[in-house]
């Protein structure tokens, strides 16, 4: 193979570093930083468009290892935290986690791989202006590819625009990827301006239509009828437990029913500590210190008054609680009678199976509690998280069995339920589902009209995953034009509007609980009547491009 100039190898790392800076890297990330996604596939882009040491342009190889090496780099920086949590709080040894966080790596980097496969067939094929026109379907061709064949779209690009109203407009119609689409299309404008020969009025006449394009979207925008958030009229108990998970929960540890007792007067009384947005951030604001006096703080006799809810919702997460369990289940039809009020929990839930050697399937369950205390109904988690609720290839991967002690091995759910009580419809979705947009709006499809995340993110301690979790959860939020309701064991628990807006949090890491206000939405956005049907035009456009190149190779032999 030809030799590549060194000086790609840095492009190519230098990308990698700027599409790192847009998403959490330690803690929520800063508005500003949010900006480099605009200029971060830029010098891939320039590389892929470069000659090798011969003057010739890269071959199909070149640019396949160029892209390869970038998205190495990208996702250790992004994914970094499965090495904490498969040593930290999985129990392996740290050498053999940094195994597993190496093949992570060179496994999902194949994608960008593949980007770079296309870009250079599309640039052997049509030139390299006209491939910079193909890089935006072609980008968010390989990202609906990661979705559908790996199972894995965490951190999309267009994840990265979820605090931008203006493109965020755009989700309901085409999900987190037409946001993608839009920040690739600017990366490979700039690159076409700045690489277009210089005519007399050639970059003038570029930056004239790339300025009526910005205008046109704009306008376009507020031509098309933005659905309107109705005012709130009910509120949700959201608790938060706090449970270690993993080898971190050592020592002594309290009972089950010292549990339930703990979890079940946080439901009656939340906590009246909380912020009006994201947690840690610098401008969310410090009235979070508000006391609800006249319902928390009791009568003039002392006694503390039950704070009235519409709902309450429990987290998934390490507690012991089975749903065959009679101690957990009076519990949780005690907590339910006393609020009036609906009860989501989450728990492990047990099916008989005589040809298990328990004798029962597990799975992990969320359970739906009539105000009356009867238990009305479930949902089975349908996407396990590898690794965490399931071993794949277990005699290749024997080493990291130690991660399921906690939890055990479950088994997927089969079919997407939602639950309906007083004429609401409540739609669940279990951790690790909320990165899966064309699941979640099934829910909307169902008729849920408040959506419903119950998840242990306990996993991650203090890495940015739990911070690019919620951030793809805002964007269902988004997509489906509904309030999400998010219970997490330790952080972020949070209310989130319809537009992807942090309303109320819970302080992170502390055993509490928070009441929030929140509306039921009705009707269907594109996104959650259609799915991911943008995605697919895009890759069907990639597909006859690349089908085009091919024929011209043919022709040529």
């Amino acid at each position: 193979m030809r030799r590549i100039p060194l000086r790609l190898w840095a492009l190519a790392a230098l990308s990698a570093f700027l599409q790192i800076l847009p998403f959490p890297i330690a803690g929520p990330v800063p508005p500003w930083r949010t900006v480099f996604c605009w200029a971060a596939l830029l010098p891939l882009f320039w590389t892929l468009l470069a000659n090798d040491k011969t003057e010739n342009p890269l071959t199909v190889r070149q640019a396949a290892s160029l892209s390869y090496f970038c998205g190495i780099l990208w996702y250790l920086g992004n994914c970094y935290w499965i090495y904490q949590t498969m040593y930290l709080y999985g129990g392996l040894a740290k050498p053999v986690a940094g195994a597993i966080l190496i093949l992570f790596c060179l496994y999902l980097g194949l994608y960008h791989a593949l980007f770079g496969v296309l870009f250079a067939a599309f640039r052997r094929r049509f030139g390299r202006q006209s491939a910079l026109l193909l890089v935006p379907f072609a980008w968010v061709a390989v990202e609906l590819a990661r979705a559908r064949i790996t199972g894995l779209p965490w951190d999309l690009l267009g994840i990265a625009q979820v605090d931008n109203p203006l493109l965020t407009r755009l989700a309901p119609i085409t999900g987190a990827y037409g946001l993608s689409f839009i920040i690739a299309a600017v990366n490979a404008l700039w690159l076409i301006r700045i690489r277009v020969r210089e005519h007399r009025f050639t970059r003038p006449l570029l930056t004239i239509v790339g300025v009526a394009i910005i205008v046109v979207y704009v306008v376009g925008l507020r031509l098309i009828a933005n659905p309107k958030v109705s005012p709130t009229t009910a509120t949700a108990t959201l608790v938060q437990e706090n449970i270690e998970v993993g080898v971190a929960n050592a020592g002594p540890q309290p009972t089950t029913q010292q549990l339930l007792d703990s979890f079940s007067y946080l439901s009656r009384y939340p906590s009246p500590r909380y912020y009006l947005g994201i947690p840690e951030l610098p401008e969310t604001p410090s009235v979070y210190l508000i006391r609800q006096r006249s319902l928390a703080d009791g009568d003039n006799s002392g006694n503390q008054q039950l704070i009235p809810t519409d709902l309450i919702v429990w987290p998934e997460s390490p507690a012991p609680f089975e749903d065959l369990d009679q101690q957990f289940r009076s519990s949780m039809s005690a907590v339910a009678r006393a609020a009036n009020a609906p009860v989501i929990v989450g728990n492990t839930g047990l099916e008989p199976n005589p040809a298990s050697r328990s004798g029962y399937t597990l799975y992990n369950r969320a359970s739906f509690i009539n105000p009356d205390g009867t238990f009305a109904g479930h949902y089975d988690k349908m996407h396990l998280v590898p690794f965490g609720e399931y071993v794949p290839y277990k005699d290749l991967f024997f080493f990291a069995k130690n991660l399921l002690n906690e939890v055990g091995t479950f088994e997927p759910g089969k079919d997407r339920t939602v639950f309906t009580n007083g004429g609401h419809t409540y739609g669940v979705f279990i951790c690790y589902e909320s990165i899966f947009g064309d699941e979640i709006r099934h829910l909307t499809q169902q008729g849920a009209d408040v959506l419903i995340n119950v998840s242990n993110d306990g996993w991650y301690g203090d890495t940015s995953a739990a911070w690019q979790h919620i951030n793809m959860v805002r964007m269902r939020a988004i997509e489906n034009h509904r309030w999400i309701l998010r219970a997490t064991n330790t952080g972020v628990t949070a209310a989130i509007n319809p537009y992807g807006r942090v309303t109320a949090a819970a302080p992170r890491h502390q055993r509490t609980s928070i009441q929030v206000h929140f509306a039921y939405e009705h009707g269907l956005t594109f996104y959650a009547a259609h799915g991911d049907l943008f995605a697919y035009v895009c890759a069907l456009v990639t597909a006859i491009a690349l089908a085009l190149s091919f024929q011209r190779k043919l022709a040529v032999n």
